[in-house]
């Protein structure tokens, strides 16, 4: 029998404060404090144990030890992932759900996205207003709009699209913000989910027609582990994880010109369209920038680990970007090396910027490869079929800040196509 062992424990009240002004590093300071990948600490008056690296991540998505039902706080569900979604079920109700999203991810859906993404930024270029600089994240957000719409059937005509594309980011924007930014994205997410019941209503009533093969009309029609018909709320929760994260990609695109210009002697590879070089790329842009910072859940069972005693329903983080950035799985973390994917193994719980495990069973993001396609052609794009200058700005960037962008959020100058 392994020796029992006690966690480490951060001693204080409470460290909500410390987490909400350490942002994405939070976890990775304590982890190195304690030099440990296990320690506890206290936020919004509970205790919560903390976890960081490849072993860790293992554990933490195995579906008999941690459930995810009680796990967001109320803020994230009123805003980012909102009330009855998928991220928040377990068992066979997770199972159903969660195949209804995986059965998008085919292959020629994927091909299909990646064509989509190439069109909208061909029209943003014809659209292109060369006498004032090319705000790369508001443009990208629109970008992402149009293939949000397109992709998933949820109809969303020109004269909408700067009314979507805020309302979708205000949804992944403002889950840790407090005031009036937190309160806006619960604004936008309410106006958003009855905007798309509304079509669901119409879908169910033959008074609207989409394609049978659309998320729309899918999610509308589709049935839960008991037989049923889901409701119209939680049809549009779970049409907005579609069309949120794929805006959210946003965030990715900008840094992804922020990596072309700091790192050009890592571009030439890319001049040849090589679908590995693009891929090298961007999974460093995903591994090296911040995104989401963590994933919760708490646990379903007492149970043992590595001699560390997990109590039932205590809070547990998983620390995404610190798992990312882990010196003891990843050579030179704080250099930017997309070579490095060159010789790494696919490990499913060392590189988890969409959450770990795999994806049919277990809570790894469904929109992963979505998300890898539509990098691949927006690198491919910006590399190989635009020029553009980069003018002096402020492209410094805040590990405090939760998503955090670019200060200036990067504009460019002079973009010929």
């Amino acid at each position: 029998m392994a020796e029992q062992r006690s966690i480490p424990k951060e001693r204080g009240a409470d460290h909500t404060l410390k987490q909400l002004q350490e942002g994405y590093q939070f976890i990775l300071n304590r982890s190195h404090m304690f030099h440990s990948n296990v320690f506890e600490t206290r936020l919004m008056g509970e205790p919560v144990i903390c976890l960081v690296g490849k072993e860790a991540a293992e554990i933490f998505y195995a579906n008999d030890k941690f459930r995810r039902k009680d796990a967001a706080p109320k803020r994230a569900k009123k805003t980012l992932f909102g009330e009855g979604a998928v991220q928040g079920l377990d068992g066979e109700a997770h199972l159903n759900r969660k195949q209804m999203f995986m059965s998008l991810m085919t292959k020629d859906s994927l091909e299909e996205v990646r064509s989509l993404t190439g069109k909208a930024w061909k029209l943003a270029m014809r659209n292109l207003n060369k006498e004032e600089p090319f705000k790369v994240y508001d443009e990208a957000r629109k970008a992402m709009t149009r293939v949000a719409s397109a992709w998933t059937g949820v109809p969303i005509y020109d004269e909408q699209l700067d009314k979507w594309a805020e309302e979708l980011s205000d949804m992944y924007e403002s889950p840790t913000a407090v005031g009036f930014k937190h309160w806006k994205g619960r604004r936008s997410r309410s106006k958003a989910e009855k905007s798309i019941e509304n079509l669901v209503e119409k879908i169910r009533k033959e008074k609207l027609t989409t394609s049978k093969d659309r998320a729309l009309y899918q999610f509308s029609w589709h049935r839960d582990e008991n037989g049923n018909l889901l409701d119209k709320h939680t049809v549009a929760v779970e049409l907005l994880n579609l069309l949120r994260p794929i805006v959210a990609i946003s965030v990715y695109i900008d840094f992804l010109v922020l990596a072309i210009h700091e790192h050009p002697e890592k571009v030439e590879k890319l001049r040849t369209g090589d679908e590995n070089e693009l891929q090298y790329f961007i999974q460093e842009v995903r591994r090296y920038y911040p995104f989401f910072p963590f994933a919760a859940a708490r646990v379903n069972r007492n149970f043992t680990w590595d001699g560390y005693a997990f109590k039932q329903g205590t809070l547990t983080l998983l620390d995404l970007y610190g798992t990312n950035h882990h010196p003891e799985l990843w050579e030179n973390p704080k250099l930017f090396k997309p070579e490095r994917f060159q010789s790494w193994d696919g490990h499913p719980f060392d590189f988890i910027p969409h959450g770990g495990g795999e994806f049919e069973m277990g809570h790894r993001c469904a929109g992963e490869w979505l998300t890898i396609e539509v990098l691949k052609e927006t690198l491919d794009h910006i590399v190989n079929r635009i020029s553009f200058e980069v003018p002096e700005q402020n492209l410094g960037f805040s590990l405090k800040e939760i998503p955090s962008i670019p200060k200036s959020e990067v504009k460019v100058t002079g973009v010929q196509s």
